[in-house]
């Protein structure tokens, strides 16, 4: 295959009149390399579903399979069918992924697991839901796309057992309980996917329900601060765990507040993910060696996690989406310049020119500290959906004719 050389464009200003360029970078970058570099690489012909462990030029390295990617990779084929172009390859993909993800991923209680051997013999499941969130969404685009309700069914079946599953069991004792900002943070962009897809009837009161919570018991704004997790009353705890912050996962949960807003009109769900999107920027950011830190301590402490301060694929592209987003919402060039600065700094560091797609983990100061391209979290997800909403934002904000 041969796949376009070169960065994603870099940025000398972000401006409305430069949308219509930027907006052409990430589509080109996003079907001509990213998409490309997953069907050339990760279809797995043999026994269905994509091999998820790839290296850097898209070598197959372990033949397990991770089971969020599977439901994330079937969604992003059925959404680029359904909202971009209707390509047979895609959904054709999409089903193909979906087969195996309903015939080969389920335990007998309704749930999913996480990781399976190729063929689908499960290795591993997790006490939190989120395989069957990434797993109802795509059966929520393939009932879209096919017009089938049996899959409409599944989504709604899958979301059931999800959410019936919130919170998960407790990882430790009833010493110390906590509660992650996961949970309703991924209930929103859940429910999100299944309103668009199915017209998914609950959605806007578990959306609300879910942005409340955030607001109520996880936003300290006598601190700036949205923390990770908390106690059952949105207390603090003053332990390692209670204090570590994500400020990516954070930011990413602005933004879906903020689409939220943007969709349904409400002004304070705008303010509330403007304000997450500011206290984590500014705890997050690496001013010496730009990005996004990966974990942070409230109170400055240091961070017993041996990764805190690397630079992880995932939490620049939800900034990504999240600055851009800001901008379009509010006409604020400090969003314009966060975003700016972003973009260049992931462009240097981030994407494989040569081989296609992007690195997934950095050292700080931006070295590449391993090469994979796949593993049982990263895969086609986070860049092309941040390459695919960024597209959609320039187009909005592009001067019209």
């Amino acid at each position: 295959m041969t796949r376009p050389k070169g960065r994603p464009m870099t940025m000398p200003l972000l401006s409305k009149a430069h949308m219509h360029s930027l907006a052409a970078s990430y589509r080109n970058t996003l079907l001509n390399d990213v998409i490309p570099f997953w069907l050339e690489h990760a279809i797995d012909t043999e026994h269905g579903g994509i091999m998820t462990c790839l290296d850097r030029e898209g070598r197959v390295i372990d033949t397990d399979k991770g089971v969020w990617q599977q439901g994330r990779f079937a969604w992003m084929m059925g959404h680029l069918f359904n909202t971009v172009e209707r390509r047979p390859e895609w959904l054709a993909h999409a089903g193909h992924t979906i087969r195996f993800l309903r015939g080969r991923c389920y335990d007998t209680d309704g749930r999913l697991f996480f990781h399976v051997t190729r063929d689908g013999t499960p290795i591993r499941k997790r006490r939190y839901a989120y395989a069957e969130s990434f797993a109802c969404i795509a059966f929520g685009e393939y009932a879209r796309a096919t017009g089938k309700s049996e899959y409409a069914e599944w989504a709604e079946e899958t979301y059931a057992t999800y959410a019936g599953h919130q919170p998960s069991p407790p990882k430790f004792t009833g010493a110390r309980t906590m509660k992650s900002m996961g949970v309703p943070m991924i209930d929103i962009v859940t429910c999100q996917c299944l309103r668009e897809s199915i017209g998914f009837a609950d959605a806007d009161a578990r959306i609300d329900r879910a942005i409340e919570e955030i607001r109520r018991d996880f936003m300290k704004p006598d601190i700036r601060c949205c923390m990770e997790s908390v106690g059952p009353q949105g207390e603090i705890i003053d332990h390692l765990d209670g204090r570590l912050l994500n400020p990516g996962h954070a930011i990413e949960g602005a933004w879906f507040i903020m689409r939220e807003g943007k969709l349904r009109g409400n002004a304070a769900y705008v303010r509330q993910g403007l304000d997450i999107l500011d206290w984590m920027w500014e705890r997050g950011w690496d001013a010496e060696f730009g990005g996004v830190l990966y974990y942070r301590d409230v109170y400055g402490h240091p961070v017993s996690e041996y990764w805190q301060d690397m630079k992880f694929w995932w939490p620049q592209n939800e900034a990504l989406i999240a600055t851009l987003l800001a901008y379009q919402l509010t006409g604020d060039e400090k969003y314009a310049a966060w975003h700016r600065q972003l973009h260049d700094w992931y462009a240097r560091h981030f994407v494989d020119a040569e081989h296609g797609d992007c690195y997934g983990y950095l050292s700080r100061d931006g070295r590449v500290t391993s090469p994979v391209k796949g593993n049982l979290f990263k895969g086609c997800f986070h860049y092309p959906r941040q390459l695919l909403t960024c597209w959609r934002l320039c187009d909005e904000l592009r001067p019209q004719p």
